[in-house]
């Protein structure tokens, strides 16, 4: 790991651009503040939109808790996020209900909600609303947005989530990005295998572990447990197989992230579920360190097989993986975020999708 410290952030200037400047709220989840200090994916990644759709030259609202570290004009619910409240049913209601309170009084093109309940609010609202689906489209959570208001337009963030529900009202696919330049890229890599994500089952903590092990390789485990379940999980399964191989850093601030990534040998990756999409593969990336994985959900869109990591059938696949990680090229990591998950990429990808619907609402036209 280096001093490697991150970089001010961008200038706000706005860019020539064609797109008309639109007026933009952006609403989140209670949990976290904006940026987050550590855990917090969605709210890292709306932050980064909001700044950049601020420096295109739109003029941006954003709805949420905590504390504000964007250039976009924000408007707070809690004045400290209730991050200790995660999975709680009242603080997610509350803040639709205080968001909406909020929206009534702005003058909008588009709403783009981030949060669960936020947008059961919409119904009547003469605005168009977006929702990104950062969750999985199946199941009761497909169903839940089958029964949203029909103005309420949905955009997913991987082909792989889209497959899972065509029937939905999706207005398009943005994948989901970072600001590359605020990652350090290293060449030169240590020995460790890093696990990077929440200890729960379907993140595959054990078998990152023992793919470690069985490559030969430490292994530096980060990420989130504080929620009851992810405890449980910790203790049934990882604790057990912690040893001197192994390297627990619990929850590691965003600096600590970014060094850990940077360094390591590669980031292994062994879901047990269809992830939608999984932020820490173009977080690794970014740095230069390739990505093994298993072909479930959006990885095959994210890694490119042999180029910037390898994309495993099975878990048992996953030790040779590790081992033939050095045949990766850095840079060639660095390069495909840049060129495919960069803000600004997800920025424009947004930016279309707004002008359309807004567009589409200002003739008052069938906008499905």
């Amino acid at each position: 790991m280096n001093g490697w410290a991150p970089p001010p952030q961008h200038p706000n200037a706005p860019c020539v651009d064609s797109t008309p400047p639109l007026r933009v709220a952006l609403t989140l989840p209670p949990w976290f503040d904006v940026p987050p200090l550590a855990y917090g994916g969605i709210e890292s990644l709306v932050a980064d939109l909001a700044d950049a759709l601020v420096a295109r030259g739109h003029e941006v609202v954003l709805v949420g808790a905590g504390v504000n570290g964007t250039s976009a004009r924000f408007l707070r619910t809690y004045e400290v996020a209730p991050s200790d409240r995660v999975g709680e049913a009242l603080p997610e209601v509350l803040q639709a209900a205080w968001t909406s309170r909020y929206l009534e009084a702005l003058e909008l093109d588009v709403v783009h909600d981030h949060s669960l309940a936020g947008p059961l609010t919409a119904n009547g609202r003469r605005t168009p609303t977006i929702v990104t689906t950062h969750g999985p489209c199946t199941g009761e959570m497909a169903s839940y947005y089958r029964y949203l208001p029909g103005d309420v337009h949905l955009v997913a963030i991987s082909e792989s989530q889209r497959r899972l529900a065509p029937d939905l009202n999706w207005a398009g696919l943005v994948h989901n990005a970072i600001r590359v330049a605020a990652y350090p890229f290293q060449a030169r890599k240590e020995d460790y295998v890093l696990f990077m994500g929440r200890f729960v089952e379907e993140k595959g903590a054990h078998l990152a572990i023992d793919a470690a092990r069985a490559a030969g390789r430490r292994i530096v485990l980060a990420g989130k447990m504080r929620e009851p379940c992810e405890r449980a999980y910790f203790e049934a399964e990882i604790r057990p197989r912690l040893g001197g191989d192994t390297e627990f850093v619990g929850e590691a601030d965003t600096w600590q992230k970014r060094c850990l990534y940077a360094g390591a040998h590669c980031l292994v990756f062994p879901i047990a579920w269809d992830e939608p999409f999984g932020l820490v593969m173009i977080e690794a990336m970014a740095c230069g360190t390739p990505v093994v994985a298993l072909r479930r959900g959006s990885v095959p869109e994210v890694v490119r097989d042999c180029v910037t990591g390898f994309v495993c059938e099975r878990p048992a696949d996953l030790p040779a993986a590790i081992d033939a990680v050095g045949t990766i090229v850095p840079r060639a990591c660095r390069r495909h975020v840049t060129r495919h998950f960069d803000v600004s990429i997800m920025a424009a990808a947004y930016e279309d999708v707004y002008s359309r619907l807004a567009r589409a609402a200002a003739e008052d036209v069938p906008r499905r």
